[in-house]
């Protein structure tokens, strides 16, 4: 072969071996394709992520192969979710996945037309989400989790550890439409039970440490309203609590791994696992519209001994024995 012919070759093979990369390359440019909006960081929803990525695997979406995800994180920052809503609008991905309200209406004023579907909503009818649980209307369905209505439960849970409590703070972020509701039942649930209710309001991480500065003895538990902002910043919250020597009760397993006393709410990795199915749905050509919104069906009651032995409470055994996991 003469020399030019061995170029002609080689460029001619070299064109073969680039074309099927290029081909590649392009195909997965065309995969469905997952906007996944993650409220908190990659550390805090790793087991979250991985339950709805396996579902997803179970339903046949294998990502790389058949679906692309495209993940952003807002590490609790609110002002991030309208920022990263209108990135997946440009980048026009086929549904949007995200937890909790504010993240939601982010996304739903961000686009009226790409589904949204959230692991996570408070009551997504009162504020204005969908039009109704049976048929949402609109591009957004999920899983509502309804909290106002675990309040009360979560407050006779937390008598049961704190005998003859009168004295209650309730740490929340205001920013969330959810939390209002939330705030609204359980400050009713503790007039009910006689309680004195002290609000600790935070609306961004640099509020956190002045209001419990202001506690000074005045509170004899904390309830935790949980939500993107207070999910990231759970350790300094328990390290707070912890040296104020408040036992606290939270909403969510997370909290409690971090060093909280209690956490009594839904299943978060079932709920992630069950928003998979939704997507699943819809890339299938179903409507979010004609979705129905659905509720939890597992609740779990998780504490944490070591922390109840750093505050020097003794947790009776009956409600160790409710436990669905006692953390040691």
């Amino acid at each position: 072969m003469s020399r030019t012919g061995r170029r002609d070759f080689i460029r001619l093979v070299g064109g073969a071996t680039a074309w099927p990369l290029a081909a590649r390359a392009q195909q997965v440019g065309k995969l469905p394709t997952i906007g996944f909006l993650g409220t908190s960081t990659p550390s805090t929803m790793n087991l979250w992520v991985a339950a709805f990525v396996q579902r997803l695997h179970e339903l046949g979406w294998v990502e790389g192969r058949n679906l692309a995800i495209e993940y952003r994180w807002a590490e609790g920052r609110g002002e991030r979710f309208a920022e990263i809503a209108a990135e997946f609008v440009r980048l026009k991905v086929d549904v949007i996945v995200t937890y909790a309200t504010p993240p939601v209406v982010a996304a739903k004023q961000a686009t009226a037309v790409i589904p949204i579907v959230s692991a996570i909503m408070g009551d997504p009818v009162a504020t204005g989400i969908v039009a109704s649980l049976a048929r949402p209307g609109g591009n957004v369905t999920g899983l509502s989790v309804l909290t106002p209505d675990l309040a009360g439960k979560r407050l006779e849970l937390l008598r049961e550890v704190v005998p003859g409590l009168r004295q209650l703070a309730f740490l929340a972020n205001v920013n969330s439409p959810i939390t209002a509701l939330e705030m609204g039942e359980a400050q009713a649930a503790a007039r009910a039970l006689g309680l004195d209710v002290i609000t600790l309001e935070v609306r961004r991480p640099e509020d956190i440490v002045p209001v419990f500065t202001t506690l000074k003895g005045r509170a004899q538990a904390l309830y935790v309203s949980g939500d993107p902002l207070i999910l990231t910043n759970r350790v300094r919250i328990n390290t707070l609590a912890l040296v104020a020597r408040l036992p606290a009760l939270y909403n969510e397993r997370a909290y409690v791994e971090a060093g909280g006393l209690m956490s009594y709410g839904f299943s978060w990795p079932d709920m992630f696992r069950r928003t998979a199915e939704f997507v699943d749905k819809i890339l299938r050509g179903a409507k979010p519209a004609n979705i129905p919104v659905e509720q939890p069906t597992k609740f779990d009651l998780v504490i944490n001994l070591t922390t109840a032995k750093a505050l020097g409470i003794e947790v009776p055994p009956t409600l160790l024995a409710r436990a669905d996991e006692v953390i040691e």
